[in-house]
């Protein structure tokens, strides 16, 4: 017996599997508050040198605020006034307009910086000074987060399968809680980047085991629209973060703040499941039946598992023995080997791409609350389009489709002069929507792309991958210095080999979801699920009736 059969019995889309999603939603909330959470934290707002040491014999008395910045800071063609650099004395003439002070020494801010604290109360930049000649140690945050994401996925992935989803998922709560209140009361950038580092290992963990977990649970026919409302939380919660940004304007309690989530999250922990398939893979079959029965109970299914024991689900999957998989085993054989290289490809273009838009909401000299607003937004349509698309059209190309689309908006806004704000932000947006769609539909098909019982290996390596070109994208904006589009170029370039080598990746629609690596090396054929044999059966079966009442 097959496991989507089992599944089909006990009901592979229920009130079981609606209380698992809703339940691990509630951690989900935070993802998108700690992944997009560097566009608040670590802002730089309008500054300028700290000029009261010009200031020792009180010449600025007499003096607006605007004239002792006049006479302080040089300014630039456009008139605004200088952000790392100051006069070595007062220029008094330039209150009458003279343009001589070119003549006079400019230096770098002596005494540090003031900041324009109308929009943000506090945050890294200004704790800490991360301006001008540290402005790359600013950007360095948001890199140093998501290397501790990919180093989390790598090993929690694999933890994961070894030790089950249900516990290394209380093992990222709680690791994620801690180091993320620990980032908050930091007393030093070192403190703080070691801190947010270890919250990202936490942090990953809970990306990657609610999918597979829910994923696992539901049938064939389901697995799309659990995967598209798994991922909805992350739109809303998009749209959400811009408004708590707002109001809660100083960084330390904003990372609390996004942190508390997990509060809930672990007093709800005791009523997820563990995954019936990797308690069967892994030879618990005790615990899989339990599992099993109390889902046939929550969807009133209770007769489907009445006469059903424990050791009948020794015969649902074979499991290769007593095995325990590795990260090796990924590369062991041809077909597993190929996948992990194309997945892997896909998911660095995927998430590259994504953030290279999403920490970039300053980039069209909006409001970055609006920015983060509208970018959260549009991907409530992205969804529903993939959607429609990955049951119309199929998984491949709708992977492959959206990554293409990415990068041709990105490629757009680089021919619109900067001047045009308005449809170079359109096409952005459009971009955006394309990204978070083929975001949505990689973490569907790379889970029915993998075995169950290499599955989180899978989703690790490919997650771990992934925040690598997370890591990579906050640090390519600093190309713009050596060639302005430089940075899109190369975001429309990897979003569209990409897609293209998406296309060597094997049709997952209605395919029966692979148990073992055997079933990767063999060619899988689509599957039709239990519920739908009997519909098939009685349709038949009343055709015949018909057909014999027409005979006599």
């Amino acid at each position: 017996m097959k496991f989507e059969n089992l599944l089909a019995e006990v009901g592979g889309f229920g009130r079981f599997q609606i209380v698992l999603i809703l339940l691990l939603v509630i951690p989900r909330v935070t993802l998108p508050f700690h992944f997009l959470l560097n566009n608040f934290i670590a802002a730089i707002p309008s500054h300028h040198c700290d000029i009261s040491s010009l200031n020792a014999d009180g010449v600025f008395e007499n003096l607006t605020q605007e004239q002792r910045l006049t006479v302080s800071i040089p300014q630039h063609e456009d008139g605004t006034f200088a952000s790392c650099h100051m006069f070595t004395e007062p220029q008094f003439h330039l209150l009458e307009n003279s343009s001589d002070a070119i003549e006079h020494a400019v230096v770098q801010c002596q005494d540090g910086w003031e900041y324009d604290h109308s929009t943000f109360k506090s945050t890294l930049a200004t704790e800490w000074n991360l301006v001008c000649d540290k402005k790359g140690m600013n950007k360095a945050t948001a890199t140093i987060f998501f290397s501790g994401v990919m180093v989390g996925a790598a090993v929690i992935g694999s933890l994961s399968d070894r030790f089950g989803r249900k516990r290394m998922l209380m093992v990222s709560y709680l690791s994620a809680s801690f180091f993320a209140i620990a980032s908050a009361f930091s007393t030093s950038y070192v403190m703080f980047a070691v801190m947010r580092f270890f919250t990202g290992m936490g942090i990953t963990g809970i990306s990657i085991i609610s999918i597979v977990l829910c994923v696992e649970w539901s049938d064939i026919k389901h697995r799309t629209i659990t995967a598209v409302m798994m991922s909805l939380d992350w739109s809303i919660c998009t749209m959400i973060l811009p408004g708590i940004a707002y109001f809660v304007n100083d960084w330390r309690f904003l990372v609390v703040t996004a942190t508390s989530p997990l509060g809930l999250a672990i007093i709800c922990w005791r009523w997820i499941p563990e995954s019936a398939r990797w308690s069967i893979a892994n030879g618990r079959l005790a615990e899989a039946h339990h599992y099993l029965s109390r889902c046939a109970s929550v969807n009133h299914r209770e007769k489907s598992v009445k006469d059903f024991k424990p050791q009948t689900l020794a015969t649902v999957i074979v499991t290769e023995g007593d095995r325990k998989y590795t990260y090796l085993d990924l590369l062991r054989t041809p077909r597993m080997r190929r996948l992990a290289m194309l997945t892997g490809f896909t998911w660095f273009g995927v998430a590259f791409t994504y953030y290279g838009i999403s920490l970039n909401v300053a980039g069209f000299g909006l409001n970055i609350y609006l920015t983060q607003f509208i970018y959260g937004i549009i991907e409530l349509p992205a969804k529903l389009l993939v959607y429609l698309s990955l049951d119309k059209t199929g998984r491949r190309y709708s992977q492959a489709g959206t990554l293409v689309m990415t990068g041709l908006c990105i490629a757009i806004t680089i021919l619109i002069p900067k001047d045009n704000w308005l449809p170079r932000t359109v096409v952005a947006v459009m971009g955006k929507g394309f990204s978070e769609a083929s975001f949505t539909a990689v973490f569907l098909y790379t889970t029915e792309l993998y075995p169950t019982v290499l599955r989180q290996n899978g989703m690790g390596f490919c997650s771990c991958v992934a925040r690598a070109g997370v890591s990579v994208a906050p640090l390519v904006s600093l190309l713009e210095e050596t060639w302005t589009p430089l940075p899109q170029v190369l975001f429309c370039s990897i979003a569209i080999i990409a897609g293209l080598l998406a296309l060597l990746l094997p049709e997952t629609h209605n395919v029966r979801l692979p148990e073992t690596i055997e079933d990767v090396e063999q060619t899988r054929k689509r599957s039709i699920c239990l519920e739908d044999l009997r519909e098939l059966q009685q349709a038949t079966s009343l055709g015949s009736n018909a057909k014999n009442m027409t005979m006599i």
